[in-house]
């Protein structure tokens, strides 16, 4: 079976569930969405709630996976993470991280710690 682009994104976000639980991470919630974005993963890492975007590149021609994500996209994982907070209704340490994916083998997982300031 081909997988489409939709597809694609799912295993990838399946794919790095996976490997952030084998780092020690929980899972909390997956494709948290609100009216200022979506967020691919939320996790724990002991007691630091962790943002988690997941990129696939799996064409390199036009832009790498680390790049694609750009000031705007950055300001709307912000706000949806703002929002998710304010939900929760707690205050804990968080940080935003970034798995990247550039091949469909989901096989390399770059993790990049901390990949947002806020």
């Amino acid at each position: 079976m081909k997988l489409n682009q939709n597809n694609k994104g799912i295993a990838a976000e399946a794919a790095a569930a996976r490997f952030l639980t084998r780092q020690g991470l929980v899972l909390l919630q997956q494709n948290y969405s609100c009216r200022f974005g979506e967020i691919d993963l939320i996790m724990r890492d002991n007691q630091e709630l962790v943002f988690v975007e997941v990129r696939l590149r799996s064409n390199l021609k036009f832009t790498s996976a680390a790049d694609s994500i750009h000031p705007h996209k950055q300001q709307k994982l912000i706000r949806a993470a703002q929002h998710y907070l304010q939900n929760l209704n707690a205050s804990s340490p968080c940080r935003f991280d970034v798995v990247l994916f550039d091949n469909d083998s989901y096989d390399s997982p770059n993790w990049i710690r901390n990949a947002i300031d806020t």
